[in-house]
């Protein structure tokens, strides 16, 4: 009897996350002994904050019933000045890693995919974030705000879009070959990268995988399995160069988590075409102020730290 491929991906996911939650801890622990003479949110030893924790939950909840937490998290972070803008994107890709690997393994169980289709996507998806990340963990404070303004809006638009139905419906297939695999893997790349930027990936993999005529549930397993895999290699890279805030990712891990879980078994789907509009709104708004912070080179939200 041969091994099933889904249990195979889930068991390579979890050797994964093992490599990452060690690679976090051993971070953490260095810091502890030997903290960084500059005031750095990547070297803070405190325990998160109920604001912190409060936010996993909340944003992770909504990204499971399909409103993405990327968005809605950076909107928060800096409506409250919770994280400085140089410092969300990392923030983000290293706080939202554990919720999004239950998320993969939960929706890798129940929804039927093409493996050869899951696989390609998930393989380009993590080499993107690889190579993007190494990218933005060197970037200054003004053009971490530049690239993730207009990446925000670029999201808000295919927001609105889906919002408004002015993406095909999709088809019945659970898989692709030839060109449209060929495509689908290079605009996954694409979008593996962007994720460095703070930019989430599920609104434009759907969006993809509608595109190339399949079914739209077959998006849930491959945008959640790609951002699985994807999210411990590009966020050890993030704290390698310590360009996060350890505080505010904890508490994102530590309320995720449980928000994913409500959502899935418990929740499992409520009329959110309200909250949507909701998160395009606040989306854009967000996505305004980082272009017109990083452009002035007067940042709205103060950067406390290395004034990068």
């Amino acid at each position: 009897m041969g091994i099933n491929p889904i249990l195979a991906l889930q068991g390579a996911l979890g050797i994964l996350t093992a490599v990452f939650v060690a690679g976090w801890w051993a971070a953490i622990a260095g810091v502890r002994r030997a903290p960084r003479a500059a005031d750095s949110p990547a070297t803070e030893t405190g325990a998160p904050g109920a604001t912190h924790v409060g936010t996993g939950a909340l944003t992770n909840f909504f990204d499971t019933l399909g409103i993405g937490s990327f968005a809605t998290t950076t909107a928060i972070f800096r409506a409250l000045r919770m994280v400085p803008d140089r410092f969300i994107p990392g923030t983000l890709n290293v706080g939202h890693t554990l919720p999004t690997v239950v998320q993969a393994v939960i929706y890798t169980s129940i929804i039927q995919v093409d493996i050869l289709t899951l696989f390609a996507f998930i393989a380009a998806a993590v080499l993107g974030a690889w190579l993007g990340a190494g990218v933005v963990s060197s970037w200054p404070k003004q053009k971490v705000q530049i690239g993730m303004g207009a990446a925000l809006l670029g999201a808000a638009v295919l927001m609105l879009m889906t919002q408004m139905n002015m993406f095909p419906g999709g088809g019945d297939a659970l898989g692709v070959r030839g060109t449209k695999l060929a495509v689908g893997v290079s605009v996954n790349f694409l979008l593996g990268a962007l994720m460095s930027l703070g930019i989430g990936l599920y609104a434009p993999c759907m969006i993809l995988v509608s595109l190339l005529g399949m079914n739209p549930t077959a998006a849930f397993p491959i945008m959640m399995g790609s951002c699985a895999f994807l999210m411990p290699v590009g966020s050890l890279r993030f704290i390698r160069e310590q360009c996060y805030s350890v505080r505010a990712a904890l508490g994102l891990a530590v309320g995720g988590i449980p928000g994913v879980l409500l959502a899935a078994f418990i929740v499992k789907s409520m009329p959110i075409y309200a909250v949507r509009w909701l998160v395009i709104v606040v989306v854009v708004y967000t996505a305004v102020t980082m272009l017109r912070a990083g452009l002035r080179g007067d940042p709205a939200v103060p950067d406390k730290t290395t004034g990068r």
